[in-house]
């Protein structure tokens, strides 16, 4: 596992570092936003530790534009901030999981492997992809699990291939209407019909669909 620890302050950066390193993986540190950003320029990461307070600005914005440029590494987004709605923040922003100072390295080090193990995204050819067993073509508008066909309606078509792609992120329901109907619904009813036949849909492929109460949903692979 590849790590990006962006962390000003140099005892937590080292101790995550060091922690890590002894347990097989690799890391790299970055201390700005800026400095993060060119080493997500030149480097590929298996996923990303990401501080929220920083000296030139606040880790959510580089989470922001990472997720506006489609970048699907996945972000544990390690601060201080651990109030409801920090979090929320932190996961609008584009976040996967939130971890709160002060933290035990073994859980950061547990929860960055899920991470990693939930980012299992491999192109597929120039108009397909893969997320765990299943595989998306664009060009046909079919997702297929181990040879067999998923006969999904539009909407739950539209719902899957939006979310295959960021496996472990968090969508609000806003977000997941807009991505299966172009704008919001007023009754939250639509949605739910939506996901439920999705999840029949995908039951024994190894890829469900979680509920995080209260902040959304997201596609986790088992």
């Amino acid at each position: 596992m590849h790590v990006l620890i962006v962390e000003d302050d140099r005892a937590i950066a080292e101790n995550i570092y060091d922690y890590l390193e002894a347990a097989g993986h690799q890391c790299d540190y970055a201390m700005t936003l800026a400095a993060a950003r060119r080493q997500l320029a030149t480097q590929t990461f298996d996923v990303l530790v990401l501080d929220r307070n920083l000296p030139d600005g606040d880790g959510a914005m580089l989470a922001r534009s990472l997720r506006a440029d489609g970048e699907i590494v996945p972000i544990l987004m390690l601060t201080a901030r651990d109030t409801l709605e920090d979090k929320l923040l932190g996961f609008d922003a584009g976040a996967d999981d939130y971890l709160a100072k002060p933290f035990a390295l073994q859980e950061l080090a547990a929860r960055l492997q899920v991470l990693a193990r939930r980012s299992q995204v491999k192109p597929a050819g120039p108009d397909a992809f893969t997320c765990g067993a299943l595989r998306y073509d664009a060009t046909a508008q079919q997702v297929w699990f181990d040879g067999r066909l998923l006969s999904l309606p539009p909407k739950a078509l539209r719902l899957l291939t939006g979310l295959m792609p960021h496996p472990g992120r968090l969508f609000s329901r806003r977000e997941l209407e807009l991505l299966v109907w172009g704008h919001e619904q007023e009754a939250s009813d639509n949605l739910r019909s939506v996901l439920l036949t999705l999840r029949k849909a995908l039951a024994g492929s190894g890829v469900e669909i979680e509920n995080v109460h209260g902040l959304g949903y997201k596609l986790v692979i088992a």
